[in-house]
């Protein structure tokens, strides 16, 4: 696996229980991963003979991020590596214009769009769809970062951006689908996605409310998403509710924060699925293991000392399970996550909540 954060860190564990032998490329042995893996090589991955002596022996390469140069990625497979998923593939997932031309050309629900370079083709854009107008680095932007909502032409940031008309959403959704080379795929259920300041804070599994002819659509979009792009691995699609329908806003192709819940809330955890599908091995059941399950992420305070408020929330809840990513704690900084399962969303909620925001802050809610 090519990155060393905290989803190469979660891999590890299942790839223990399959007898996979995980190495991971890490640019420092302070990273997530590195501080729990043995197999740790240190490199960069924007390098291209660090990443051929990386995969040297290896039987498979995926990613925990989407930043590997594509045309290295080509290379690598030129190479007769097995990389999954292939550029072709990741491409979508790194270039948001590539990805929308794509989307659009398959029929799949977006937002308008265009590629755009100065104010004045923002106020064309604006024109024809209104105001406020999102705009997009077309690489490299993640957790809020590279998007700009802009309601004048004095607000274009500058550069070759993608311009997307605003969707009047009611919620944000996401749908996890594997797929593997010999083509099985399977889908877990669709989740809410709740975000603060363009940062997922809480995901609640299965969406609640959610109308099931719109579950199943939005299941179908993901699959059909995954096989026509030639995804191998999982495929996080992320998607607008809207009056009128679904509308797809962002793909990942690797594990994703919507599917942390899995961990605990689903038969196979989405990095089980993960390691599966690019071996090629049969997909696990994504099936969940209980009626509701909350992941809430846990986000750097200003206390970094969370240790010390620990034992409270394992003695207070001992049904919550804690994931902690081995990170410094910054504000803001994703750290880790809690998760709880039940049979009432409401209880299953606030019981998640509760935890999140105790480690972070030592504040009970």
């Amino acid at each position: 696996m090519v990155g060393a954060g905290q989803l190469a860190r979660m891999t590890q564990q299942p790839a223990i229980a399959l007898g996979v032998e995980l190495r991971v490329l890490a640019n420092s042995p302070d990273e997530s991963a590195a501080r729990v893996i043995v197999d740790t090589r240190i490199g960069d991955y924007r390098d291209l003979a660090d990443l051929r002596e990386f995969a040297r022996g290896c039987d498979a390469v995926t990613f925990d991020h989407e930043h590997v140069p594509t045309e290295h990625i080509w290379a690598l497979a030129a190479d007769g590596v097995a990389v999954h998923p292939g550029a072709d593939a990741l491409v979508h997932a790194q270039d948001k214009a590539v990805m929308r031309e794509r989307l659009t050309a398959i029929g799949a629900p977006c937002p308008a769009w265009r590629v755009v370079s100065s104010a004045d083709e923002v106020s064309a854009f604006a024109e024809e769809h209104g105001w406020p107008v999102v705009l997009k680095a077309i690489r490299g932007g993640y957790d809020g970062r590279g998007v700009w909502v802009v309601r004048t032409p004095e607000e274009f940031p500058g550069g070759e951006l993608l311009a997307e008309a605003f969707v009047p959403f009611q919620r944000e959704l996401a749908v996890l689908v594997a797929r593997s080379p010999h083509g099985q795929g399977v889908s877990y259920p669709v989740v809410e996605t709740v975000q603060e300041d363009g940062i997922c804070v809480e995901v609640l599994a299965p969406a609640p409310g959610l109308d099931p002819e719109d579950a199943a659509q939005a299941q179908r979009i993901a699959l059909k998403i995954a096989e026509d792009l030639g995804v191998t691995g999982l495929l996080a699609v992320e998607m607008f509710e809207t009056a009128d329908g679904l509308v797809v806003n962002e793909l990942a192709m690797r594990p994703h924060n919507s599917g942390h819940w899995t961990i605990e809330g689903a038969t196979t955890s989405q990095f089980e699925q993960h390691l599966r599908a690019v071996l090629d091995l049969p997909l696990g059941s994504p099936a969940m293991t209980a009626p509701y399950v909350v992941m809430a992420n846990l986000l750097g305070g200003d206390d970094p000392d969370i240790f010390k408020r620990y034992e409270h929330v394992m003695a207070h809840d001992p049904g919550v399970k804690v994931h902690f990513y081995g990170k410094d704690v910054r504000p803001g900084r994703k750290i880790g996550h809690v998760t709880a399962t039940g049979a009432d969303l409401d209880t299953v909620r606030a019981r998640a909540k509760h935890a999140a925001v105790y480690l972070t802050t030592g504040e009970y809610t």
